[in-house]
């Protein structure tokens, strides 16, 4: 069970780092980098010179970019590791799963079967960056990519829960009906701020290509009422927050791992909100994206761990070893 807790723990990791990667693609624009799937520019190996590759490259993969194809290393490797830590993740995933049928089948079949769910969910999403790709970058395709990453990261963080319910005493909350009636509005309201901000994204991405590098400080002026709204928005989610936590606050005095989970999560949305000023005020710099959207992946990764401390008794209840504290 140890082993299957922290190859879990692990695994979550991962895949929060293959969104941070996935977030570098897109800052800087790499996305493309490998006009096909799954070998990159007809090789397991990228090229790393334009040398390397046929005299009539633009011919044999221009179709796939409407005749727009032009060899950048950086681009073609940065796309390739995300792509091989796409593959890690899904070995990861996989061992996850093994590690899960020998600790707990006799024990706790469910915890097996979200293992399961996981590797095949991570098996979709491979197949869903094929997609992205052949689709040319689809907005659709990549906010589905984003989304079902999400999930992944639910399921595993469930599984993992269930495994650690007999081991970490969680305090009581007097009102945990009512903070969690809170607390799955701010998972919503985050979620859709998530989503609104890949709709800004790919609007950046529109702006970049008709304003040109050169005037990337004045980008943001001309995003629209888009990102307007996702801007004035993180005060909402900012609020909510900081509501939530005065709740648990007056509901905990016991400041066990519930009330440690929700002081983490208001530092994760400081740092949230400061990453997003420098977006909004510092020209939109390509090393703040992928930080300001891994944060709000992990944000709601957070918000979970906490939906499911503050609903133990409901949603492990009939767990094996099982007891409330």
């Amino acid at each position: 069970m140890v082993t299957f807790r922290k190859l879990g723990v692990w695994t979550i990791g991962a895949i929060y780092v293959l969104i941070l990667v996935g977030g570098i693609v897109r800052a800087t624009g790499s996305g493309m980098g490998c006009p096909d799937w799954p070998k990159c520019f007809g090789s397991w190996v990228p090229p790393t010179d334009i040398s390397q590759l046929p005299v009539n490259y633009k011919e044999i993969f221009g179709a796939k970019l409407k005749g727009e194809v032009e060899f950048n290393a950086v681009k073609t490797w940065v796309e390739y590791i995300n792509r091989l830590v796409g593959v890690l993740i899904g070995l990861f995933v996989f061992a996850t799963f093994l590690t899960s049928i020998r600790s707990f089948w006799k024990k706790d079949r469910t915890i097996v079967w979200l293992s399961f769910i996981a590797f095949v969910l991570v098996g979709f999403e491979g197949w869903l960056g094929s997609k992205v790709v052949s689709s040319e970058l689809h907005p659709v395709m990549i906010t589905l990519h984003m989304l079902l990453s999400v999930i992944i990261v639910f399921v595993l963080l469930y599984a993992v829960a269930r495994s650690y319910t007999h081991v970490v005493e969680v305090e009581d909350i007097k009102e945990a009906g009512s903070i969690s009636f809170l607390l799955t509005a701010l998972i919503l309201v985050t979620l859709g701020q998530v989503l609104l901000g890949t709709q800004v994204r790919e609007m950046v991405d529109q702006v970049a290509i008709a304003m040109g590098e050169q005037l990337r400080s004045e980008w943001v002026a001309n995003l629209g009422g888009k990102f307007a709204t996702h801007r004035w928005f993180s005060f909402v989610v900012l609020g909510l927050h900081i509501l939530f936590l005065n709740r648990i606050l007056k509901n905990n005095s016991h400041k066990g791992i519930i009330y440690q989970f929700s002081i983490g999560l208001i530092i994760l949305i400081a740092i949230e909100m400061v990453s997003g000023l420098i977006l909004g005020y510092l020209g939109l710099p390509a090393y703040s994206q992928p930080i300001h959207l891994t944060i709000a992946i992990l944000m709601l990764g957070v918000q979970f761990v906490l939906y499911l401390l503050l609903n133990k008794e409901r949603i492990f209840r009939g767990v094996p070893e099982f007891s409330l504290k």
